[in-house]
């Protein structure tokens, strides 16, 4: 499992970096500075959330864990949801598109939160 995670990080972050890139170099003349700023926002937090699964994935070699699997996917799942949205917003302009958005987020929260619930009972000082 953390072998699959690992590989979708490293795919997740270099997508973020070619994202935040075009939004930077080829969104910047064709969308409002506010719907750039949106652009901004989900590269912002899909890069973030990918290092976190890096992180996830290198505490997962050492220690297995169910919670730890499960908050992966959480931030997989956010990301995408978050991260798509977002990025799908800006190029078409469909507003309804923000209204699934705080999905994402929320699947990125438990992601956290999931983490904390591991640190506090499965890791002993």
């Amino acid at each position: 499992m953390s072998r699959i995670l690992l590989l979708i990080a490293s795919i997740s972050g270099g997508l973020a970096v070619m994202l935040g890139a075009f939004g930077a170099h080829g969104l910047a003349d064709s969308v409002t500075p506010e719907r750039l700023q949106v652009w901004r926002t989900a590269a912002h937090y899909h890069l973030i959330h990918s290092v976190v699964l890096l992180a996830v994935s290198a505490i997962l070699m050492h220690r297995p864990s169910k919670m730890m699997e499960r908050a992966a996917w959480l931030f997989i799942v956010g990301i995408v949801i978050f991260g798509s949205t977002l990025y799908a917003l800006v190029l078409t302009d469909i507003a309804v598109l923000g209204a699934i958005t705080p999905l994402g987020g929320l699947c990125l929260i438990l992601g956290w939160l999931q983490c904390a619930w591991f640190a506090a009972t499965e890791l002993k000082a």
